[in-house]
């Protein structure tokens, strides 16, 4: 195969990857949004403080962990807080540091629509591999995380 032919299955696999994760994201946010009138973003917050001993995660680690930029993240913390569903606090060790924290409201919140998001990862991806097509892509996903990737400031 020449390198110009090489370069354009992979492009082609590359635009591949991007359509699948944009149409799951959005079964699952209009799952949810039809469901909880929670778009995946918000919910996404919810679920990995929910996961977070104590429900609480810095701003900074939750912002890598949603992959949202912390300004993004910023302004989506503001809303949640405005809905009672995240408090923030500050670091007792980090005057600048601040937490985001996961109110009783937001656990609510997320107990209620965490069966829809995971129905919605079932319906539109896993019920449609097989056993052994769920092992190759978790080998492959495993490979592709697993390289490390400096972290711009």
């Amino acid at each position: 195969m020449t390198s110009s032919m090489n370069s354009a299955a992979e492009l082609i696999v590359w635009r591949a990857v991007l359509r699948a994760e944009a149409q799951i994201s959005r079964r699952l946010q209009a799952d949810l949004l039809a469901g909880h009138d929670l778009a995946l973003a918000p919910y996404e917050v919810l679920m990995h403080l929910g996961e977070a001993p104590g429900g609480r995660l810095r701003m900074n680690d939750l912002a890598d962990r949603v992959l949202l930029s912390r300004s993004g993240l910023t302004r989506l913390v503001d809303r949640l807080e405005r809905d009672g569903l995240v408090d923030r606090q500050t670091c007792p060790s980090d005057a600048r540091g601040l937490y985001a924290v996961l109110t009783a409201a937001g656990r609510a919140r997320l107990d209620e629509a965490a069966p829809t998001y995971r129905q919605g990862v079932r319906d539109h991806m896993l019920s449609r591999l097989d056993d052994s097509e769920l092992r190759t892509f978790q080998h492959i996903l495993d490979k592709l995380a697993d390289e490390q990737i400096p972290v711009q400031a």
